[in-house]
């Protein structure tokens, strides 16, 4: 049966099929992805998703379903949860699973969900740069902080995005909005994201220091978790981490001063990561 893995976020849907070639090695095919108005209704918002998700199917009539979607969620019954946090907001306490079985015209067992965060390092330890590692910290940078923990073969949702750090909260220091509140406080730079700071000639100066206090700062909240945790690495992902070279060594080496010996590894799957996790369930049975 074709393996379709889907990424959903707070304004977009990517969907590939998944195939294994005669090693066992997985590969993706027929990507697609689109924009979506999340604050559209449900039945806007299933007809979109599902568009995909039959694209991505390419003619198949019976496939299974692997989505990775963002918290809070149940995600076993596949009903969502996600009320304040100014997306998908119609589709609060409804059975997205059985809305989408529906449309799709496949059984509910056939769709399984999977938290975002957890898809990200269940594809990076099938498939990607966790592969090596027993144990580790998986973290996505950017508009938010995504992270999830794999302790032998369980990967559970850290939900470090609230831990408390500094004088608020983790994401206060470690997402896109900081840098464009730094950018703005330290020298009255408008920015609209990192990557704009990090690719405009004009300002590389400033760039380098923000980004060296950012990786000071990164290195300061991950230690304690690295070392409690025993994580053997941290797997880097996000748009935020395409710009790795400007601010790991900092964060290298706050935790080689801090006696921490875990690597840093930035994601090889990219935004593919999710895609093959969400299928995780699927893959393993």
């Amino acid at each position: 049966m074709k393996l379709i893995g889907v990424d959903i976020g707070g304004s977009h849907i990517s969907a590939a099929s998944l195939t294994f070639n005669s090693g066992g090695e997985l590969s993706l095919a027929d990507f697609r992805e689109s924009s979506v108005d999340t604050t559209a209704s449900a039945a806007v918002l299933i007809s979109a998703w599902s568009s995909v998700i039959r694209e991505s199917a390419n003619s198949a009539k019976n496939f299974q379903v692997g989505i990775a979607m963002p918290g809070p969620y149940d995600y076993p019954n596949g009903i969502s949860l996600i009320q304040d946090q100014g997306k998908m907001k119609s589709l609060y306490k409804l059975s997205v699973k059985n809305l989408l079985a529906d449309s799709l015209g496949i059984a509910t067992g056939q769709i399984q969900f999977t938290n975002d965060a957890e898809a990200f390092l269940l594809g990076e330890s099938l498939a990607g740069s966790a592969k090596a590692f027993k144990n580790s910290l998986g973290t996505t940078l950017g508009t938010g902080l995504g992270s999830a923990i794999k302790v032998g073969d369980v990967v559970i949702d850290a939900k470090l995005w609230t831990a408390p750090f500094r004088d608020g909260i983790a994401e206060d220091y470690l997402g896109t909005n900081w840098f464009i509140r730094e950018a703005k406080k330290q020298f009255n730079i408008t920015i609209s994201g990192v990557k704009e700071l990090g690719e405009s000639e004009s300002i590389q100066q400033e760039a380098d220091i923000l980004f060296e206090i950012f990786g000071k700062a990164l290195g300061e909240f991950l230690v304690p978790y690295l070392i409690r945790l025993q994580s053997e690495a941290v797997i880097l992902g996000g748009k935020i981490a395409l710009m790795n070279a400007r601010f790991l060594p900092a964060t290298s080496q706050y935790l080689i001063q801090h006696g921490c010996l875990a690597k840093i590894k930035i994601s090889t799957l990219g935004e593919q990561a999710a895609l093959i996790g969400a299928c995780q369930l699927f893959i393993k049975s």
